[in-house]
């Protein structure tokens, strides 16, 4: 039986759009249901069987910059004209309850994390290849050519943040990227600053 953490691990998960982020996190939610994921807030409408503080947090555009003026953010970002971005509060509340918190940002957002939390765990995922990137995203058919075109483009641009990252997953079999993930974490969790805890007063 593993002692009770001290401090959550925060993690943070980034990838190009088609990648299939959300499936491999609902995976992996399915399998350790001690994570806690957080629900970016957003200014972008839903799409299609997106539900408000499920998928998205959806907010108007005053409501969020209310937010950024109040220094209520972990992290914001623009991504294709909308904001998104993470509450400092529900975070560091969780973290400091001894749980781990996920996060799913874009790579500007995972550099402002950075910044403010080295300690966190760096997670991008990526596609078996390019191509299949491409296959993915004009399969879903909610997008113009156009604007795939430039989901590809902003993908290539991502792909090189991908050496400050500290584990690179491949989403090839959604099961396999989420055992992955789940190994990353277990071996976080063993870090000697993470079980010091474990040895005091010996």
């Amino acid at each position: 039986m593993r002692g009770k953490k001290t401090r959550g691990q925060l993690i943070v998960l980034s990838g190009p759009s088609g990648v299939g982020k959300s499936t491999v996190i609902s995976e992996l939610l399915h399998e350790r249901e001690d994570i806690y994921f957080s629900v970016s807030f957003t200014t972008r409408g839903p799409r299609v069987g997106e539900a408000d503080g499920v998928n998205y947090n959806f907010v108007t555009r005053e409501i969020f910059e209310a937010m950024i003026a109040g220094d209520e953010l972990l992290e914001y970002a623009q991504y294709v004209g909308n904001y998104y971005g993470t509450s400092l509060k529900l975070i560091e509340e969780k973290l400091a309850a001894g749980v781990d918190v996920l996060l799913d940002i874009e790579v500007q957002g995972a550099a402002k994390v950075r910044q403010k939390c080295p300690d966190a765990c760096f997670i991008f995922i990526i596609p078996p290849s390019f191509e299949e990137l491409s296959r993915r995203l004009h399969g879903r058919n909610t997008d113009g050519e156009d604007v795939i075109a430039g989901r590809l483009e902003k993908a290539r641009e991502e792909y090189r943040q991908i050496p400050n990252y500290d584990y690179l997953v491949v989403n090839d079999k959604v099961s396999q990227a989420a055992a992955e993930i789940i190994a990353i974490l277990t071996a976080e969790s063993c870090r000697t600053k993470n079980r010091m805890n474990l040895v005091e007063g010996v």
